[in-house]
């Protein structure tokens, strides 16, 4: 088992007191610790927001990337040396803004990542304003006048983009996130887990009092469209826990040359034909 202080970082986390983020920082911790995975063969790739600070505070391999792309990066990490535990990591804005389209397609590829989504229904880094998941009618800097948009339902997208293992968590209950996170790594393809995560700075509706009156705990739903069904519950209750789950072969399990790690294979490809044609 790995101990927690093996993966502290000399630097300390600036965000704001009370900020959900610190949550997820230390579930993390706790869930690599539990399942004894060694630092040096994890791999976390990271956008630009808040939530994408997070593997710039944990000892083990990381890529911070460009906004939005936590999951192209995470992909590339996979493809190279597929013997590593990669986890991609970001927030509501980053992941489902800028990387929405990225999003999609990682959940209809079942590569086996684990993304961990830091949803706080706003950007928080650039000081306020409306995300893609802010509710119907939340003021923000950029809305004085309410949010206009429906907001998107990650949990419902991921079901329906084809993720094999989709989850909703809330940083207010840290022993329920933990056994979500362990579960989400452990899962073989493509595992979503979507964490209401409040700032306490920007966002004065969704609230740690505000999630505690709502959030009630799932198990997991047998089928895709019963899960979807649930997947839309959003207001007075919110429910949180494994929504599905399924074993399907993995993207690189659907590729034969993919069964032994790129960097330990000797399989090799003459490109200079294509090289030529390219010129």
């Amino acid at each position: 088992m790995v101990k927690l202080e093996e993966l502290e970082t000399k630097g300390k986390p600036n965000w704001c007191p009370g900020c959900g983020n610190y949550s997820i920082w230390n579930s993390l911790k706790q869930a690599i610790s539990e399942l004894g995975l060694k630092p040096e063969n994890i791999v976390m790739t990271s956008g630009i927001g808040c939530s994408s600070k997070l593997p710039h505070w944990i000892k083990v391999n990381c890529f911070n990337g460009l906004h939005g792309r936590p999951l192209p990066l995470a992909m590339g990490v996979k493809l190279a040396n597929n013997d590593l535990t990669v986890i991609a990591d970001g927030g509501d804005g980053d992941g489902y803004a800028e990387g929405g389209n990225h999003f999609i397609h990682f959940c209809r590829s079942n590569a086996d990542i684990t993304y961990l989504v830091h949803d706080n229904q706003i950007y928080g880094l650039t000081k306020g304003q409306a995300s893609p998941t802010s509710d119907e009618g939340f003021m923000t800097k950029t809305t004085p006048f309410g949010v206009i948009e429906r907001a998107i339902n990650p949990v419902l997208l991921a079901i329906a983009s084809g993720a094999t293992f989709v989850a909703r968590g809330y940083a207010g209950d840290q022993k329920h996130l933990v056994q979500l996170m362990k579960a989400a790594i452990l899962h073989k393809g493509a595992a979503v887990l979507d964490i209401l995560q409040p700032c306490v700075t920007f966002n004065k509706k969704n609230t740690y009092e505000w999630y505690q009156k709502r959030v009630y705990k799932i198990k997991p739903l047998k089928t895709r469209i019963s899960a979807m069904k649930k997947a839309e519950e959003w207001g007075d209750k919110i429910p949180i826990g494994v929504f599905y789950q399924s074993r399907e072969k993995t993207y690189t399990e659907r590729m034969p040359h993919m069964k032994t790690a790129l960097i330990k294979s000797d399989y090799k490809i003459n490109i200079s034909k294509l090289l030529k044609e390219l010129k």
